[in-house]
């Protein structure tokens, strides 16, 4: 198999009903052990929760490789290419170096008879690579709740729950309570817990799992955790390991300095296990510095589609909560000056809205919500992405308030839905994509982006 052909089979693997999803997850740690338990190498931190995972998990890779650490990262869902999700030092792994693992991993599943679902499969292919690369320390992301993610079976000491928001309900559980209880309880004894700023629901959640645990060590921003911000722009942060000053964030929105404060406390924990070293401040500052995160708040000052061009700004907020704490950024940036690209014709209409949305979102999702915060003159366009629990736009549509929806439009797919987009903000204008993972990774695509 190459690597396309991996690919596809591993979109078949998503493809499957929950029941079969959930059924193969049994499996996971017989296949682990049937490689040979890979994940008895590996020593780090397992990032859980509603928002912000990602950025947590990055900034934690930058600090530890500020200390000369060499990282494995794995981040869940991939945008563009299943080699997103296994990554070396931030990086994703070339595509010949998957499908050398992805085969290792097929060929013992066929021997065994141990068939696994995406996600652990995911996971089996990320630990087999690291093996065989001598990588050691890893930061892995969970995709859904904590202890039903194939993650958990990494046996990754270090646990990290960013925040809690209501999301997944009709798995999780349908309160904040509830969906931190789920997602606590990939925390075993012993372990090292990082927790994130939570409603008193999910703090309650979260306390009600943690009672039934022993031996725990727990930090919490705003208590063993905390950080400020500094009239520069910067941010000071402290852990129980000491105090950092100055220290740069370079991931637009005000909630990404929270991110932050966890992702360092996150390598914090590992070096308090004796996994990793904490680099000094000197070397933690340009690490910090260069923190990439595609698709969340990314704006491309100089997008082109056909012949238009203007600006689009990505994000993977794929919830009420999430659309909330974005909103002010995109507000802001959709009232900045435009700052259109060289030579764009700018003789749109004078009617023509400077800002349009493109939106698509899985079935289980709250549409309501997560489109009220904006604004009501921007023009809205549904689309689907290629996931197969994609809502159909005009499902979409029929889920909105009849007052909003004047100004929608539907397309079939994301590229229709870019273009109708460019189409009613002309040359210059702003479209803003989010919504879902999924739509951001096509957008990228689309755009002409390569993974990052």
């Amino acid at each position: 198999m190459d690597y396309q052909q991996c690919a596809e089979h591993l979109a078949g693997l998503y493809a499957l009903a929950p029941a079969e999803r959930v059924a193969r997850r049994r499996n996971l740690p017989g296949l682990l052990d049937a490689l040979g338990r890979p994940q008895d190498g590996l020593r780090g931190a397992m990032v859980i929760g509603t928002n912000g995972k990602g950025s947590t998990a990055a900034f934690a890779v930058s600090a530890l490789s500020a200390a000369g650490e060499r990282i494995g990262s794995m981040p869940s869902p991939h945008l563009q290419e299943p080699r997103e999700r296994i990554r070396v030092d931030g990086r994703p792994i070339g595509r010949d170096a998957y499908a050398a693992a992805y085969r290792e991993v097929l060929a013992v599943i066929g021997e065994h008879g141990l068939p696994v679902g995406a996600g652990a499969m995911c996971a089996a292919v990320a630990a087999a690579h690291f093996r065989q690369a001598g990588v050691t320390r890893v930061v892995a992301e969970a995709s859904i709740g904590g202890r039903g993610a194939a993650v958990r079976f990494l046996d990754l000491d270090v646990k990290v729950v960013t925040g809690v928001g209501l999301d997944h309900a009709g798995v999780l559980g349908d309160t904040l309570g509830r969906i931190a209880a789920a997602k606590a309880s990939a925390v075993r004894d012993g372990e090292h817990l990082v927790l994130g700023r939570l409603d008193p629901q999910a703090q309650a959640g979260v306390g009600e799992v943690l009672a039934e645990r022993s031996g725990l060590t727990c930090w919490q921003v705003d208590r063993e955790i905390r950080y400020a911000d500094r009239p520069d722009g910067a941010l000071d942060v402290s852990t129980p390991l000491g105090e950092h000053r100055a220290l740069p964030c370079p991931l637009p929105g005000v909630h990404q300095h929270h991110n932050l404060a966890l992702g360092l406390a996150t390598a914090a924990a590992l070096a308090d296990r004796g996994h990793a070293d904490l680099p000094s401040d000197r070397l933690l500052r340009p690490a910090l510095a260069a923190t990439r995160w595609p698709g969340r708040l990314e704006l491309l000052t100089d997008a082109r589609l056909d012949g238009w061009r203007g600006r689009v700004l990505l994000d993977g907020a794929t919830n009420p909560q999430g659309v909330a704490t974005v909103m002010p950024e995109i507000e802001r940036l959709a009232t900045a000056a435009p700052g259109a690209a060289r030579g764009a014709d700018t003789r749109a209409g004078a009617d023509a809205p400077s800002t349009a949305v493109v939106f698509a979102a899985m079935r289980d999702k709250d549409v309501p919500e997560m489109l009220a915060p904006l604004p009501a003159p921007w023009p809205l366009v549904l689309t689907r992405t290629g996931s197969p629990d994609a809502a159909e736009p005009d499902a979409l549509r029929t889920r909105l308030p009849a007052a909003r929806r004047d100004r929608v439009h539907t397309a079939p797919d994301t590229a229709s839905a870019l273009r109708r987009a460019a189409e009613l903000v002309g040359p210059g204008g702003l479209i803003v994509v989010f919504g879902s993972l999924r739509l951001v990774g096509e957008s990228r695509t689309a755009l002409g982006l390569a993974p990052a």
